[in-house]
């Protein structure tokens, strides 16, 4: 493993990043290893940006550096986008492609961007990209809001994560009980299988 691994999660407000960070802070200090973390809300209750920035290794400072990036997941399309300027040549994209579409573009103030042109643009930075609808796995595992559990599940088969796959696992179901546990472990073995698929 590298000296540092860098992680960018995006998405809005009420996907559940904050969730899906902590798991992974989480599973890095059962492993011994140092984390760090830094999270932007934005409105987050009314579906605002939501950015949150993991540094897993050898560092201090929480916040990743333009073109470090050596994971971004993305719950939705064009908050990728967003956070492009972390991105290098081998950084990983991991991105649900079902959208979110902003109050200003219901209203006709603003529109949604193409999702394909997105990809298209994400792609002449890094020839990385998985890309899948995670919200169909969601709801296969029985609740849209496990979206989060489906791009753990995603990004813990990829080549150079920095975790073992028992211990990410651990942490998720020191994160859940119950019924919500048990959907939650779902989404994240349809998002492991769709992206080995992938791969």
């Amino acid at each position: 493993m590298k000296d540092v691994f860098n992680i960018v999660i995006s998405g809005v407000g009420g996907q559940g990043i904050l969730k899906l960070s902590k798991i992974i802070g989480e599973a890095a200090l059962v492993e011994g290893k140092n984390v760090v973390m830094s999270e932007v809300h934005g409105m987050a209750q009314r579906g605002g940006v939501v950015i949150s920035e993991i540094r897993i290794g050898d560092v201090r400072s929480p916040l990743v550096e333009e073109g470090d990036a050596d994971l971004i997941i993305s719950l939705e399309p064009s908050e990728a986008f967003r956070v492009i300027n972390k991105a290098g040549s081998k950084t990983w994209f991991v991105i649900n492609t079902e959208k979110i579409v902003p109050f200003t573009v219901s209203l006709g103030i603003s529109t949604y961007p193409d999702v394909d042109r997105l990809i298209e643009n994400i792609k002449k930075v890094s020839e990385n990209v998985i890309i899948f609808n995670g919200v169909e796995l969601s709801k296969k595992a029985g609740s849209l809001i496990s979206l989060n559990m489906v791009m753990l599940g995603a990004v813990s088969t990829l080549p150079d994560f920095p975790l073992k796959e028992e211990t990410v696992i651990k942490a998720l179901r020191d994160s859940f009980k119950g019924e919500i546990l048990k959907v939650n472990e779902l989404a994240f073995n349809f998002g492991k299988e769709e992206t080995k698929k992938l791969l």
